[in-house]
């Protein structure tokens, strides 16, 4: 149970930012040894790339239009790395472990990756960047409570990952709706009395 609870909410997080789950998994494996974590994540390689690329994403992710280009190329990477880690949890478990393990990380990844990049796409509309810069710092520091609870207490993490992840798509969903709604009004408008 614990790790189906921390494949999820490191699942969760990569979908927010992957690289990020990296460094607090490779990280904590380093400084507390834990034994849920695997001792890949904690190489030096893979830390110096991990935080290599949270570097780049640390910058990209604050610029607007930049982070949805950069949301655009994660789609991929996101995803896969939140199955590649739920695949690692599973350590020496049976194949079909490791499947379900590998299908619930990148599930809940592409599901809080999804919610993210149409959350970014919404926030674009805004012309000031502040609110990119509150979001992104907002994401990273709920990544970070997250796996470092998951690492700690994996019920909770995945508790609190859930209720983030059902939230997220919540507000998605009414964004999704006022869009369409404004588009539909938009549409309607004769276009003679829009040139006036």
């Amino acid at each position: 149970m614990d790790a189906l609870a921390l494949t999820f909410s490191s699942g969760w997080a990569s979908g927010i930012n992957a690289y990020l789950v990296v460094l607090v998994l490779g990280v904590s494996d380093r400084v507390g040894s834990f034994a849920e974590v695997p001792d890949v994540l904690g190489r030096w390689d893979v830390l110096s790339v991990a935080a290599f690329l949270y570097a780049m994403e640390f910058i990209a992710d604050k610029i607007p239009y930049i982070d949805s280009s950069w949301d655009a190329i994660s789609t991929v990477i996101r995803p896969t790395a939140g199955a590649v880690i739920g695949v690692l949890l599973a350590g020496d478990a049976s194949s079909l472990d490791q499947a379900v393990l590998g299908v619930v990380g990148g599930g809940s990844a592409l599901m809080s990756h999804l919610v993210k990049a149409g959350s970014r796409l919404a926030i674009n509309t805004s012309p000031e960047p502040v609110t990119n810069i509150v979001a992104s710092l907002a994401e990273d520091v709920a990544v970070l409570g997250v796996v470092w609870l998951a690492v700690q207490n994996p019920e909770a993490a995945a508790a609190v990952a859930g209720v983030l992840l059902a939230l997220g798509l919540v507000v998605l969903l009414v964004l999704g709706r006022l869009v369409r709604r404004g588009w539909r009004r938009w549409k309607r408008k004769d276009p003679i009395r829009q040139i006036a």
